[in-house]
């Protein structure tokens, strides 16, 4: 080939690449400005961070952080669902939360000494954006309002968990399964023909509640009847979520 014809097919290529880089630096803004993470946060500074970022994909079952482990990576969840975990004294598995597309995980281990509170598992195979922890904190140090943003999740979160405390403390269980499936509708259902679909299975749901698998399995069969919620496999498909709110009054 010509040396011409080389240089029009060298510049071809470049352009091409740079027209890539430039759309998956798009698409990685937008996805951050979706989060709580990034709100408030200047579109210079937010592609400034976005630039030292990688795009990772972690398969179902997979373990992307062990409780107690240093912390050596901050995730932002494109899609996809994590379940995050600790272990009770006597070793069994204690579901913290389940968190979807916007939510950004293991950012609490920064302020835990280092370590992570807790593991993370892939429960629906995640696309994600990841840093390096030690990157992460210098934006947090750079950036105010990056670590206000942080302050607010970590406390949303805990509100979450009181709430749920208090749920398991004060509500008849039907009441509290039905809540617990309409906070996660908010924060991992996926819309489908016919309804939105939670994926968890049935035992997750029980330790999320307090109760034994058989109750909420009991409960799930007495709704199906009922025509507003489907069961699926390692999944609740919600057909009404007015009807199901209306479970949590009681009504």
């Amino acid at each position: 080939m010509a040396e011409g014809a080389l240089d029009v097919v060298g510049s071809a290529i470049a352009v091409q690449t740079s027209s890539l880089v430039e759309s998956e630096m798009k698409e990685r803004v937008t996805l951050m400005y979706s989060s709580a993470l990034f709100s408030g946060i200047s579109s210079q500074e937010c592609t400034h961070v976005a630039a030292s970022c990688r795009a990772r994909v972690f398969p179902r079952q997979e373990t992307i952080f062990v409780e107690g482990r240093p912390t050596r990576k901050i995730l932002l969840i494109k899609s996809g669902c994590v379940k995050l975990t600790q272990l009770s004294h006597d070793g069994s598995e204690v579901i913290l939360r389940l968190s979807g597309a916007g939510d950004v995980v293991g950012v609490l281990g920064l302020s835990a000494n280092h370590n992570h509170t807790c593991s993370a598992h892939v429960i629906e195979t995640c696309h994600a954006l990841v840093w390096d922890s030690a990157r992460f904190e210098t934006f947090l140090e750079r950036f105010p309002r990056m670590r206000k943003n942080v302050v607010g999740i970590l406390s949303a979160r805990l509100h979450e968990l009181e709430e749920r405390f208090r749920e398991v403390a004060t509500q008849q269980v039907r009441m509290r399964v039905a809540h617990e499936l309409l906070r996660l509708l908010k924060q991992i259902g996926k819309p489908l023909h016919g309804g939105i679909e939670v994926s968890l299975s049935r035992e997750e749901l029980a330790q999320m509640t307090g109760t034994t698998l058989f109750t909420v399995s009991r409960l799930i069969s007495q709704w199906e009847q009922l025509g507003f919620v489907s069961p699926r496999r390692e999944a609740v498909l919600v057909r009404d979520p007015q009807r199901l709110s209306e479970a949590c009054s009681g009504s």
